[in-house]
């Protein structure tokens, strides 16, 4: 069966929806390295050596690792042609739904696109 035509746009998608990931994981280290003399130029009136600072770093910077990790798998899957791609991808689009405007319409339109009966097939 031959490949369905939207499959590469969604997983060109994925690839970028990933890299952004990645490009957000560095930011939150980079915040989270940053020296409290840096800080307390700048004339912030927090303490960024508070624990729940730390723990807020930590569990954004895990979020954006899967996420990113899920991207990049699920792209893998859908240019392979495999199942577990096209599930990762509705999950991914899931996801996806929470970022309003544009996060939301690509991944209803993902979601469409992957559950098509043909698309299925493909899959299959």
């Amino acid at each position: 069966m031959k490949k369905p035509d939207l499959l590469v746009l969604i997983a060109v998608w994925e690839f970028l929806t990933s890299l952004m990931s990645i490009v957000g994981l560095g930011a939150i280290i980079v915040v989270g390295l940053q020296t409290r003399t840096w800080w307390m130029r700048q004339n912030v009136d927090f303490d960024l050596y508070s624990p729940w600072i730390h723990f807020g770093l930590i569990v954004g910077g895990v979020i954006c690792l899967i996420y990113a990790v899920l991207a990049l798998a699920a792209g893998i899957g859908l240019l392979s042609g495999k199942e577990y791609g096209r599930i990762m991808s509705l999950i991914h689009g899931g996801f996806s739904l929470l970022v309003f405007p544009v996060g939301t319409v690509i991944g209803v339109l993902q979601i469409v696109y992957l559950t098509r009966s043909d698309v299925r097939a493909y899959f299959q």
